[in-house]
């Protein structure tokens, strides 16, 4: 390790991507917001969820940073800090990591699942099981090409997350929930998508076949256009559910300008790291005024 290399607590923060968390906060937010008006909103259930989607975000980085590690695909890198592939931590230190993080996921999500529905223990197994087989697992999902890891992230970090904060508080799935759900899901693919595009080079040389070395760099370029447009169309919609206030989402599509230009404009390599924090920071502002769209409603 060299001395300017990050160590103790940073290094593990940094371990967990923090530019990716945003993509599991938001949701919740979003689908508590949307149980507004439906009844009393129960605060301690919202936490909770928060807790179930935070920590499910942070044990599939610290999971697919150790998969990655020991099948060496990560050996080069040029986007945020990998643990393992950069020989800062070692792999059986990152992989207890990754089931702590799945642990108190899990217990948060029997919490929630005791409270309300025992539908959710599914849930949230699957969530968990999604989570580790992206990179992990003899057949690895991530590996295959097939757009399964942007479907996880989709349905988990979107539908799930949104849908559900707003089950939990009432016991029932709303349209408006789901069409924000819909919004956050795209919002977080697109941050997994730029991710993929800024890695197809050394994915290629290492055999990792992700969607984005299988559409190759234009159509991935194309492909997250179209998830940023798709959110904000979806969150658009979701003010037809009587919250018309939800439309203050849409002040945030100078947001999406930046990040936006860049990945269009051909940026490659390291100069496509800031567009994580740039794609982050616009999924907290679609979800901001969606949030504050349907309590005002």
């Amino acid at each position: 390790m060299t001395p300017s290399a990050p160590s103790g607590a940073r290094l593990w923060a940094l371990g967990a991507r923090p530019r990716t968390l945003p993509a599991s906060l938001a949701p919740v937010v979003v689908g508590t917001a949307a149980a507004v008006g439906d009844g009393r909103l129960v605060w301690w259930r919202a936490v909770a969820a928060g807790v179930v989607s935070l920590a499910l975000q942070i044990g599939t980085n610290y999971a697919n940073d150790y998969s990655d590690g020991v099948r060496g695909t990560d050996a080069v890198r040029v986007g945020p800090i990998r643990l393992v592939g950069s020989g800062l931590a070692r792999p059986a230190s990152v992989k207890r990591a990754a089931i702590a993080a799945f642990a108190v996921s899990a217990v948060a999500g029997a919490t929630l699942a005791l409270a309300t529905s025992p539908w959710l223990f599914a849930v949230g197994a699957a969530a968990i099981a999604a989570g580790w087989f992206y990179t992990g697992g003899p057949r690895p999902y991530g590996y295959l090409g097939l757009g399964l890891g942007e479907l996880f992230v989709f349905v988990f970090f979107g539908l799930v997350a949104t849908a559900g904060s707003t089950f939990v508080q009432h016991q029932h799935v709303t349209l408006r929930s789901l069409l924000a759900g819909t919004t956050m899901g795209c919002l977080s693919c697109s941050l997994l998508v730029v991710n993929n595009l800024r890695d197809i080079p050394t994915d290629t040389a290492s055999g990792k076949r992700t969607l984005a070395v299988r559409l190759g760099d234009a159509r991935t370029r194309r492909f997250y256009l179209a998830l940023v447009v798709a959110g904000f169309a979806s969150a658009a919609a979701s003010a037809l559910t009587h919250r018309p206030w939800a439309l203050l989402a849409l002040l945030a599509v100078p947001v999406a300008m930046t990040p936006v230009r860049t990945v269009l404009g051909g940026a490659r390599g390291p100069a496509l790291i800031p567009v994580l924090g740039g794609t982050g920071r616009l999924t907290l502002a679609v979800g901001l005024g969606l949030a504050v769209g349907f309590a005002l409603g």
